[in-house]
Formats: structure tokens, sequence, C-alpha cells
């Protein structure tokens, strides 16, 4: 393996960590848009939209990256997801569509009633659809079916067995809840009143004891259709440390959001997912997809890689100062901390 496919692998890992601390968020806020109710369901509605509203296009910049980089450096893995999950990366395609579509026609199309109601309805739904597609994609390069050789193979073989199993979609659940655990917490933060703050609060408890459970089951399913990753997360020498650390920034962060430091809270949390992101990249490596797709063999001409890898550094001297200042105009007020 040569040292440019590892550092794109690095980056692409880098990727889905920052698209999931923020484009995951924005998909749990639309989670919780469509779970609104009571007499200050229409308050809820609009600090998520608030909160959403100023860079959720932007955060889609970082699954692009990931993508490019992968049909670039690894073309190979690249075909092979392209063909075996055809499906719900299509259905995922529609649903990030559909949302963003949905969300900016409920800004600017007619305020009655019924239309809010119309473009809500497909906003929360896109946001809870697409969120579990994206774990039901993780939990199929994990579990080792995705396969190139599709020669006499029916249509459920080749496009519906890698990833309709019970594990992918206990994946998708978990993914979908972790969003949303997100969503909860950066919303305590963000709610000016302090009924709004206890809402959120009750709503981040209750989706880390969500996430407790998919994780177990994850885990336990694993046994049978992810016994290579399982054996990772089980046996090697840094899994101990790795699964500790989770587990305390999880204790923390619930510890924090009781006593109501939402701040704390939030950078426990986002500390939380980061973890549990790298602990699954970890356990995945060298695979990009299970059970013989590596990083050595799906990589594409050294050249290409060398050269991706420039555009990459000059790149990132534009896209971190101007999403560091997007962040910083846009997140500025809501940012501060209101009540104590």
């Amino acid at each position: 393996m040569n040292d440019a496919a590892l550092y794109l692998a690095i980056i692409m890992m880098i990727s889905l960590n920052l698209y999931a601390l923020m484009g995951g968020a924005d998909y749990g806020g639309g989670v919780w848009d469509l779970l609104s109710i009571g007499k200050r369901a229409k308050e809820q509605r609009e600090l998520i939209a608030g909160a959403i509203g100023p860079i959720w296009e932007a955060n889609h910049v970082w699954l692009i990256l990931v993508v490019v980089i992968l049909f670039s450096a690894f073309p190979q893995a690249f075909s092979v997801l392209s063909v075996s999950l055809h499906v719900p990366l299509t259905l995922l395609l529609l649903g990030i569509i559909a949302r963003g579509t949905a969300f900016t026609f409920r800004k600017y199309d007619s305020h009655k009633d019924h239309v809010q109601r119309r473009w809500g309805r497909i906003f929360a739904v896109a946001s809870l659809i697409t969120p579990v597609l994206l774990g039901i994609v993780v939990g199929a390069i994990s579990q080792g079916k995705v396969s190139a050789d599709i020669t006499g193979k029916t249509f459920a073989q080749v496009y519906l067995d890698p990833w309709c199993t019970p594990f992918c979609f206990a994946v998708g659940g978990f993914a979908l809840v972790l969003f949303s655990f997100l969503a909860a917490v950066y919303s305590t933060v963000y709610a000016p009143t302090d009924e709004l703050k206890t809402d959120f609060q009750r709503r981040a408890l209750a989706a880390q004891f969500a996430c407790a459970v998919l994780a177990l089951l994850v885990f336990v399913l694993a046994e049978n259709s992810a016994p290579g990753l399982k054996k990772s997360l089980a046996e090697s020498s840094w899994s101990l440390f790795l699964q500790a650390a989770t587990a305390i920034c999880a204790i923390s962060s619930s510890a924090a959001l009781l006593a109501r430091k939402f701040h704390p809270a939030r950078f426990l949390a986002a500390g939380q997912v980061t973890l549990i992101l790298w602990g699954w990249g970890l356990a995945q490596y060298p695979y990009i997809i299970r059970p013989d797709m590596t990083i050595n063999n799906a990589q594409g001409a050294t050249s290409t890689q060398t050269l991706l890898l420039g555009a990459l550094a000059s790149g990132a001297l534009l896209l971190f100062p101007s999403f560091y200042f997007l962040l910083k105009v846009f997140k500025h007020q809501i940012d501060q901390p209101i009540n104590k």
C-alpha cells in the first residue's frame, strides 16, 4: 500500500466525521421537526429551522468530498458500490434532494397552513429515511456480502441481498438515533428559552438511551452478520481503550445534560459520535468493502492519487477558512449562552 492511498483513506474518514457532526445533526433536526408536539411545537420547529438554515447546504461538501475521493482514488471500490448498493444509494440521493427541496419551499412558498404542512411533512420524512439509508450502506460494506462478481446472479442477489439484512437495518436505526441525539443536544444550546431547552434536554436523553439499545443490538447481530468487524472490535489492542473513551463521553454527556450544562454536553456528544465513527473505521481497516476490497487492491493510479492529494491540500486553504467564516457569521448569535 502506498502512502498516498492511506492518506486519502484517512481524509475520507475525516470528511465522514465532519459530515456526521454537522450534516448528521441536520438530519436529526428533521426528525425532531417531525416529532414536534404540544403547545411549543411551532417554536420547536422554528428553532430547528433557524439552526439548520444558515449552513445546511454547505454540510454536503463533506459527503461530496468522500464520493470524489472514492471514484478518483479507489475506482474499483466505487464501481462495486455503485452496482451492489445501487438501490439504497439512489434512495439516499433522492432523500437528500427531497429534503433540501422541501426545506427551501417551506421557507419561500405560500405560508398557508396546508402548504406549510405539506412541505414540512416531506422534509421531516426525508430527514427520517435518509440517515437510515446512510447507516444501511455502512452496514453493507461492513458485513461482507457486497461482491464485484455478479455473473449468473439474480436481481435480488445482486441488488437486494447485500443490504437487506437485520444487521444493516440495525446500523441504519443506530445512525438515525445517533444523529437525533446530536441534534437534540445542539438544540439545547441554541434554544432561546428555558422551556425549549428542557424540551430538547429530554429528547437528547431519550435519544441517548435509544443509542445504547441499538448499539447493543448492532453488536449482537454482528456476531453472525459481520464476524470480521466484531472480531476487530473485540480483539484489537486499541479497541478496549476506544470503547472506554466512548463510554466516558456518553456518560459524561448524559450527566452534563442532566445538570443542564449544555455547552459541555455539546462537545461531549460530538466526541462520542467521533469515537464511534473512528472505532468503526479502525475495525474496518484495511478494508474499504469487506471481505476482499482493501485500500491496496481497490486503489487507482498512483499519479492520480498524488495529484488528488495536491488538489485537496490547495482546496483546503480555501475551504476551511470559508467554512469557519460561514459558521462565525451565521452561528455567532445563536451560539451565545442565553440562560445559565
